[in-house]
């Protein structure tokens, strides 16, 4: 009774780890990218990688999880499911005990943004995972089976088809279950200001001039004949607690000063839009933003743009859009977490996100028609976070209940039939 209770036990912690990890992913497979982006780069492989990789082992990775999550919990491909289950154990605990002790990440990203774990608690749950891998490996014949082996294959098959079905409505849209500071209703200034307001934040700038590259602060800022490279956000003095916002640093292109607290203070409806690279920003959406900066101008609205992209880059945006908005540079980090689409846009009341669009669901111009107190765009109807985790378990479980009610149903049927033939024999 014990080892049942045990292996089972074991069996049911791998299973919700392993589910929720690949939930995570699935719900946002570009922030899962950017966080493999981060571990190549770290190791001096980022240049290596071809453009699509990352992405592609986001969702796979995602998708393998989430199955591995599913086989266990309804103990089907018992050997085959372990022993991949070690593969990832035997591959991730390495890693996450390098990341624990040379910190070149700050956080694993394994949970994504739903849950944010510390390079050593990754570490310790791996080897709490591979605790609970031997028990159940060592006592895999009693674990208690939910589903027949003759009907396993069609679990698997709805398993793997929802998998990447969900990353791709992900992927197409916004993550359905938004994590990050940056999410409707969230407003950026007060999340900006929790914390200790001790902590203190450096944003330097690397410039090149005649084929010289040298890193420059807000203070020691040079003259517009150095060309602008890239730019980073970094803590320079870290209180007691963070706030969710603690990158945050929007800088003028063209008087080089800090306009943060500037911009968030303005009380009005204001429509950003958001690349962090414009070389790589979906040139397919220029119209609509070009409507969307009509209908600002019309109406008396803000539109300004936020990147972290160089001078000559928002200059042939420009040349290549007709865009007379203003841009404001931005580290890259901050941008990815605002919006996973680039370009992707928000609209803000004062520092409050009012509404959120990826480069595929833009606002049209026929939903333009008004000023935005009175348009249903300014004022979505939001699910509560129990509501969307409910619409998302709903599509997976429902089916899969009605599956393995009808499994139980033709189990007892079959051995109903079997028992009246043995019966009639008799």
């Amino acid at each position: 009774m014990l080892r049942w209770l045990g292996v089972n036990l074991c069996r049911l912690l791998l299973s919700v780890v392993f589910l929720f990890s690949g939930m995570a992913k699935l719900n946002d497979p570009l922030g899962t990218q950017y966080k493999i982006e981060d571990y190549a780069s770290a190791m001096g492989l980022g240049s290596l990688l071809p453009a699509p990789l990352p992405l592609c082992a986001s969702v796979l990775l995602g998708a393998v999880e989430f199955c591995l999550g599913v086989y266990l919990f309804f103990s089907i491909h018992r050997r085959r499911t372990l022993w991949l289950v070690l593969a990832l154990l035997l591959f991730f605990t390495p890693l996450t005990l390098w990341t624990a002790i040379a910190n070149p990440v700050s956080d694993c990203g394994c949970f994504g943004d739903a849950l944010v774990l510390t390079n050593w608690q990754t570490f310790w749950k791996n080897v709490v995972l591979l605790a609970a891998w031997y028990v159940a490996w060592r006592y895999r014949c009693r674990m208690t089976r939910f589903i027949t082996e003759r009907n396993q294959w069609l679990v698997s098959l709805y398993s793997w088809a929802f998998a990447f079905a969900f990353a791709l409505l992900n992927l197409h849209g916004l993550p359905l279950i938004d994590f990050r500071p940056y999410h409707i209703g969230a407003d950026i200034y007060e999340k900006m200001s929790l914390g200790d307001e001790a902590a203190q934040y450096e944003t330097t700038f690397l410039l090149e001039k005649n084929g010289v590259t040298k890193e420059f602060t807000l203070d020691d800022y040079p003259d517009s004949t150095w060309n602008f490279v890239d730019s980073r956000t970094t803590l320079k003095h870290a209180g007691a607690e963070l706030p969710e916002i603690h990158d945050l640093v929007i800088t003028s292109i063209d008087e080089n000063r800090e306009v943060t607290d500037e911009l968030l203070a303005d009380s009005g409806w204001k429509f950003v839009l958001v690349s962090p690279h414009l070389t790589a920003a979906d040139d397919g959406v220029m119209d609509h933003i070009a409507a969307i900066h009509d209908y600002c101008q019309e109406y008396g609205y803000a539109f300004l743009g936020l990147t972290a992209s160089g001078d000559e880059d928002i200059e042939r945006w420009r040349d290549a859009t007709g865009a007379e908005y203003p841009f404001y540079r931005v580290d890259a980090i901050p941008l990815k977490t605002m919006v996973r689409s680039n370009p992707g846009l928000l609209l803000l009341k004062g520092s409050v996100v009012a509404n959120k669009w990826p480069s595929t669901k833009l606002p049209r111009e026929e939903q333009l028609t008004a000023p935005l107190d009175e348009l249903p765009l300014a004022h979505p109807q939001l699910r509560g976070f129990l509501q969307r985790v409910l619409r998302i378990v709903l599509w997976y479980v429902l089916p899969l209940l009605v599956l393995t009610l009808a499994d139980r149903l033709w189990v007892q049927w079959k051995l109903r039939k079997l028992h009246t033939f043995s019966n009639h024999n008799n």
